[in-house]
């Protein structure tokens, strides 16, 4: 393509409060211009918080594996006067990051969980008694959301090869926000949104797949080219469970996110796709921003909707 055509095809950025373009300029400080992170600067931006009672919320953190330095934040929802004792919905939450940035004690990922876990009266993480096994949902932003594919995939196929171990524990559905998923060719939204989206662009991609997928690997790897098609299709087993993809208007992942859908539902999968015109990479972690409230709520009613469901 020539160079003129592909600037005609690039889109200006959204308008956006000035607190969130602020920490989006913050946020691309940490970046050097070949995408690499610049980790004394990032680390002076990505603020930790520790787990405690807040908002009604409380959380604690449990070790899974120390020896891999495995961790998990764990926040149940206050109770409520007058309601009967229940067992809480589990909501296991996979950070974004592109697999090198942040953590669960990330102010960010801290202050969406709580949300989450209060707007859905759910148990995010797990860890807890008085949980509902039954009603497990897997959610997860940007690389966390490509995680949840994975996982999911990898528990419809154990399912699948014994169904005597999904007795206790059923996975409800999949929740995956503006998903990391990606491939050797550039979409047509990767080079229109490269310079408009803000809190992503090419360099940043590029440079997060290297670090994550086994050296000498190319973006097509089946870690990252999940719906390629052809040999590359998505892959998922029968048991795999509903899904729900949030998707941006100013995320440059969005053919990606596109295709995935496409892929889910060409193999007779139910899918559920939220859509926001105006919304950049990661717009869930600012309660600046309207999307992000409605966001929530529609993660609500899709929990609400399949945790009624139960297999037959």
């Amino acid at each position: 393509m020539p160079a003129d055509a592909d600037m005609t095809r690039r889109r200006r950025s959204p308008s956006l409060p000035c607190a969130v373009r602020v920490q989006a300029a913050g946020f691309a400080l940490g970046h050097r211009r070949d995408g690499s992170v610049r980790r004394l600067v990032f680390s002076l931006l990505d603020i930790h918080v520790r787990a405690k009672r807040r908002a009604g919320v409380r959380s604690v953190d449990v070790t899974i594996d120390a020896s891999r330095g495995l961790w998990a934040r764990v926040f149940s929802p206050p109770p409520t006067k007058g309601e009967a004792a229940q067992a809480l919905p589990v909501v296991v939450f996979f950070h974004g990051g592109g697999f090198v940035l942040f953590s669960a004690a990330s102010c960010y990922y801290d202050r969406l969980c709580r949300r989450i876990c209060r707007e859905l009266r759910a148990v995010v993480a797990a860890g807890f008694a008085a949980v509902d096994l039954s009603s497990c949902f897997l959610a997860g932003d940007s690389a966390g959301g490509n995680m949840v594919h994975h996982v999911a995939q990898r528990w419809a196929a154990a399912s699948a090869a014994s169904p005597s171990s999904s007795t206790t524990l059923r996975l409800a559905g999949a929740v995956l926000i503006q998903p990391f998923f990606g491939g050797e060719e550039r979409t047509e939204e990767e080079l229109e949104l490269d310079k408009a989206a803000l809190t992503l662009s090419l360099a940043r991609t590029d440079y997060y797949w290297r670090e994550f997928l086994p050296e000498g690997a190319t973006r097509d790897h089946p870690a990252a080219h999940v719906c390629g098609g052809g040999e590359h299709d998505v892959e998922v087993a029968e048991a795999f469970p509903a899904a729900m993809v949030a998707i941006g208007g100013f995320d440059l992942l969005k053919g990606w996110q596109a295709r995935y859908v496409e892929a889910l539902r060409g193999k007779g999968k139910a899918v559920r796709v939220v859509e926001y015109p105006g919304a950049i990479h990661g717009f869930c972690l600012f309660p600046e921003l309207a999307d992000s409230g409605e966001f929530v709520e529609e993660m609500k009613l899709f929990v609400q909707e399949h945790r009624t469901k139960r297999v037959q």
